[in-house]
């Protein structure tokens, strides 16, 4: 049992739920976790409808609960639900007639492993709006596909590299006032404490 992935079911009606999680009691790789034992899953595997921002409340709250990974197992899936399942940071994305045990046991896996899990054609699809959101609405804005602008990921190459407002102000020939407005807009709208965290956080994106 130390061997097999802590996993926990939630679906919107009982009868999904504990269908699901019959199925995957079956496979060797997974075990699932009693209800009350949310924060012991290394997983959760959440059914519902559809992809909406009611699915994405429960996935947030699971999330608060402390289970980190999310497989998303969802009946009706259209463009609008599938960039709502990004956003809410699904793991891995699976339509319900799709998810028999064994496919649903891999997404699992790969889940835990930090891997994700999405059908090709979803995938194309999702490529596609992604690629029209940053045409369309990241792009005018002079945004990046990393959600940050040029001038915005410069700032934070240099306050990597050590150097203060005054330098970094020089070296992009803006004023000081505006280097200190640009850090102050990266920290508010990414709800980051600093300078070191916001730093921090871009190498962990891999930004800068």
């Amino acid at each position: 049992m130390s061997t097999r992935l802590p996993v926990f079911v939630y679906a919107e009606d009982p009868i999904s739920q504990a269908g699901v999680a019959a199925q995957l009691r079956g496979r060797p790789e997974v075990h699932v976790v009693p209800d009350g034992d949310i924060d012991a899953a290394e997983v959760a595997v959440v059914i519902v409808e559809e992809a909406d921002e009611a699915a994405a409340v429960t996935v947030r709250g699971i999330r608060r609960e402390g289970c980190p990974r999310v497989v998303l197992v969802v009946g009706d899936l259209d463009d609008a639900g599938l960039l709502t399942a990004v956003e809410m940071g699904a793991s891995g994305v699976l339509r319900r007639r799709e998810a028999t045990p064994e496919r649903l046991a891999a997404a699992v896996v790969s889940a835990a492993a930090g891997d994700g899990t999405i059908a090709p054609d979803l995938l194309g699809r999702l490529l596609t709006q992604m690629s029209r959101l940053q045409r369309d609405v990241l792009a005018p804005r002079g945004f990046g596909p990393t959600g940050l602008t040029e001038r915005e990921l410069a700032v934070l190459r240099l306050v990597a590299d050590g150097h203060d407002t005054g330098e970094i102000a020089k070296r992009l020939a803006y004023s000081e006032r505006t280097i200190k407005n640009v850090i102050h807009d990266l920290t508010t709208r990414l709800n980051l404490r600093n300078r070191s965290h916001a730093v921090a956080y871009a190498v962990k994106a891999g930004l800068i």
